[in-house]
């Protein structure tokens, strides 16, 4: 088994307003941020829809936190493990699981990513949502693009269309997975990479 990291990105939880921030994320995953009120947030939180303003001074500023906090910590992640020493097949199993860990940690904020682009990209001053998800691809592009000069990985798949693959399947688990299921991220990561690597055939 390759070496890989431990875990995933967590969001700092311990304050009222990360608890708000975690109540919020979860409202807008599961009922979508269009649907979501400021008071529904509030009674979720057992306060006042006043209070709320208190912490924030909008619906779409807790939006944008959710979404900021989560993206800085993922790139972080992936940053810390494109550049860590090993073979290139090492680093991409790293990804991979740091990503599986990811869903099962914070599957929230996996899904408000993933279920709300039509509503972000409309929103002023979203445009980091876009340029760090760039940041990201280039990382995996570099690691994928790695491999491939090593010899780890085959040549004659264009890396690009490769990366798409790789992160629609990965990311859109989040819509099946449970945390609470009989098996964990970390060896739903491992099937992943076993089917990834040696496909469906036998033998």
């Amino acid at each position: 088994m390759t070496p890989r990291t431990g875990r995933a990105p967590v969001k700092n939880g311990g304050t009222r307003r990360g608890e708000l921030l975690g109540i919020a994320a979860q409202l807008f995953a599961t009922r979508g941020y269009s649907q979501t009120t400021v008071r529904d947030i509030a009674d979720e939180a057992g306060i006042l829809s006043g209070s709320l303003y208190h912490h924030f001074a909008s619906k779409e500023d807790m939006l944008r936190e959710i979404l900021k906090e989560f993206m800085d910590d993922l790139l972080a992640a992936f940053t810390e493990i494109a550049g860590k020493d090993g073979t290139p097949r090492e680093r991409f199993d790293a990804l991979v699981h740091t990503s599986f860990a990811t869903i099962h940690e914070r599957p929230f904020a996996v899904a408000l990513y993933q279920n709300e682009s039509a509503v972000v990209g409309s929103l002023a001053d979203f445009d980091f949502v876009g340029k760090t998800s760039l940041k990201i691809e280039k990382l995996w592009l570099s690691v994928l693009q790695a491999g491939r000069e090593t010899g780890e990985f085959r040549d004659d798949l264009e890396t690009s269309l490769v990366y798409r693959f790789i992160r629609d399947t990965v990311w859109s688990s989040v819509r099946w997975y449970n945390p609470r299921g009989k098996l964990r991220h970390d060896v739903v990561a491992e099937q992943y990479l076993a089917m990834l690597y040696g496909g469906l055939l036998a033998g």
